[in-house]
Parts: structure tokens; sequence; C-alpha cells
């Protein structure tokens, strides 16, 4: 299974699961990356770090090791 920060840009998913039970995963939910919801990578920062997604009609920019904490299946 791959997680959002391996993913391309232009590249769909579907969220699968979120590693953990801290304040970042419970935040992760709240910003609306729930398991079902289909992301889309729009692009990333110069440095690669962080990365900008699409999900459920708004931009979503996360960090890295927050990406590397949500299990995808891609579409």
């Amino acid at each position: 299974m791959s997680t959002l920060n391996d993913l391309k840009v232009g590249a769909r998913a579907r969220v699968e699961a979120i590693d953990g039970a801290d304040e970042v995963s419970l935040r992760l939910l709240e910003m609306g990356v729930t398991p079902g919801v289909e992301v889309r990578l729009l692009g990333t920062a110069p440095l690669g770090d962080p990365l900008e997604f699409e999900l459920r009609g708004y931009r979503l920019s996360i960090r890295k090791s927050e990406a590397a904490r949500i299990s995808v299946v891609l579409l």
C-alpha cells in the first residue's frame, strides 16, 4: 500500500487509513482527510515540502512527514 507522499504530481488516490492516534492524526481527520475521500496531488513547494492536495473541493497543504502517515490506494 502506498502513502500520500509517494504520489506523483497529478496522481489521484483514495485514503484508506491514517497511521497513529495522536494530535497530528486527529488534526488530519479534522481537516477532512478521512478514509474513503479522494485526493489529488496538485504540486509541491520548490524544495519538495510541503505538498499541496485537492480534496473535498478545496486545497490542503501538508508536510511530507504528515503525508507519509496516510495510507492510500491509487486510482
